[in-house]
């Protein structure tokens, strides 16, 4: 995975994560504003990432040798940003979206959040398929 995919994926985890727990998380005396943008501590994301994202699980004793400041880590993981302001965004442009497309972002479901998803592939039954000259089994023996 790249740097530029690990940043999306952990954007993606984050997000998703907040919104599904965001009834506790909100009470939490973990707030703080940085750059202008209200979030949790940057320690609390830290630890939650590194449940959801085994990349990063192995990075981070890297990353903490090269800057232990976890606000730091934050803003050079793209994470620096508000998640009520983020998921707000992401739900307008869902919303925004032609019927057909929305279900590249899904917002309301509880299912994990997908931001430009590929549609799911469809299932085949492999024991249907017979090959392009039938089944060996069927040819008339000589």
């Amino acid at each position: 995975m790249n740097s530029k995919q690990l940043r999306r994926s952990l954007k993606i985890k984050w997000l998703t994560y907040y919104r599904d727990n965001r009834e506790w998380i909100d009470k939490l005396g973990i707030w703080v504003t940085s750059n202008g943008h209200r979030r949790p501590s940057s320690g609390f994301i830290l630890g939650a990432l590194a449940t959801l994202e085994p990349d990063l699980t192995n990075l981070l004793p890297l990353v903490v040798d090269l800057s232990s400041n976890p606000d730091r880590i934050i803003s050079a993981l793209g994470l620096d940003i508000s998640p009520v302001k983020e998921l707000e965004a992401l739900e307008k442009a869902h919303k925004m979206l032609p019927s057909s497309a929305q279900s590249k972002v899904s917002l309301a479901s509880a299912e994990p959040l997908t931001i430009d998803a590929p549609p799911p592939s469809p299932a085949y039954d492999d024991e249907a398929c017979s090959g392009a000259g039938g089944r060996e089994d069927d040819r008339p023996r000589a």
